[in-house]
């Protein structure tokens, strides 16, 4: 039988004082906000901890949050590790192809997506919720430690940009988590996250995606929004092809870092898109995972032509494993 909290658990695996806090790959608001509550966990308890991802931060709103709030983050490129060096794994998991391999130690893991291999860990608090940040919400609450103001302003966003306004995938707890923090944050701040969510150059990738946007098979939106588009905006646009009436999962394609990259919604978690890309992608370099409602996945190694092939192909095989699903639906399997 466990012992103790999660965050009393978590701290028992850290033999020393600075820790490292790894999100994944051009993390989004969660995964910042997930890290800088950690973080401020951390110190509470006498612990130095260094926020790192790989990529970059793509996204307007992403961008605002962390200036505002003061969010220090670094490049894991820019920063030194040594093999004795200790991270800690926040909306990622080991292993993902999201999340960069680094040198040092991945000594625990806090994530909300399906739980993969665990062994490696010495601490791991994977909960299928609608967003991480409400995990590391209630860590401050079950610990009774006090929450700043720029953490709980943190924390609500992450809440809320994760679940979609508490719309996807919400479980008791991210509302629950959601109520305590808001009433610790900063709503002009809040309100200032979203006020510029978009840049001139991104109204291009809205013309791309409508410009060739396709409806196939059952209710699926297929859409090649340009070469380059940003992880982030590829998000933006699948949640813009699925509020059309006639599409119950979107599909989107972009050419970028010398691969295929798709990024996948469903409307119901019965129509589980995290499954579907791991399975049309398999035997491809590269992988896909996510949530059963919103997913995503990469194929490198490919020439602009080559991709274009791709994902000819796997729009074919999607709408047969949308298809396939169905009929267990519709059996009752």
């Amino acid at each position: 039988m466990e012992c103790g909290t999660a965050l009393e658990r978590l701290l028992q695996v850290i033999s020393k004082p600075k820790v490292y806090i790894q999100t994944h790959n051009y993390p989004d608001q969660d995964a910042i906000a997930s890290a800088f509550g950690l973080q401020e966990l951390l110190h509470y308890k006498g612990y130095e901890a260094t926020i790192c991802y790989q990529g970059e931060i793509d996204k307007v709103n992403t961008i605002a949050m962390v200036e505002i709030l003061g969010i220090e983050l670094y490049d894991v490129d820019d920063l030194v590790m040594k093999e004795d060096d200790e991270i800690i794994i926040v909306d990622g998991q080991k292993g993902n192809i999201n999340l960069q391999e680094l040198i040092a130690k991945e000594i625990a893991c806090i994530d909300h997506h399906p739980k993969q291999r665990t062994d490696s860990y010495r601490f791991f608090d994977i909960r299928e919720v609608g967003a991480c940040a409400s995990i590391i919400a209630e860590y401050f609450i079950e610990n009774e430690i006090p929450v700043s103001e720029k953490a709980a302003t943190a924390l609500v966003y992450g809440i809320k940009m994760d679940t979609a306004n508490l719309m996807r995938q919400t479980t008791v707890l991210d509302v629950d988590m959601f109520c305590h923090m808001y009433k610790r944050a900063n709503f002009e701040m809040l309100r200032l996250f979203d006020g510029n969510s978009l840049q001139l150059k991104d109204l291009n990738a809205y013309r791309q995606a409508l410009e060739n946007l396709k409806i196939c098979g059952n209710n699926i939106g297929f859409a090649n929004v340009g070469a380059g588009c940003t992880e982030a905006m590829m998000g933006t646009l699948s949640d813009f092809i699925m509020s059309l009436e006639e599409v119950r999962c979107s599909v989107v394609y972009s050419y970028r870092a010398g691969g295929l990259k798709i990024s996948l919604r469903s409307e119901t978690q019965e129509l589980d898109v995290s499954s579907i890309i791991r399975r049309a992608l398999s035997g491809y370099p590269g992988g896909g995972g996510g949530h059963p409602g919103m997913a995503a996945g990469f194929v490198p190694g490919l020439t602009e032509p080559q991709a274009a092939e791709l994902e000819h192909v796997l729009t074919e095989q999607i709408v047969a494993l949308v298809a396939e699903c169905d009929e267990k639906v519709n059996n009752g399997k």
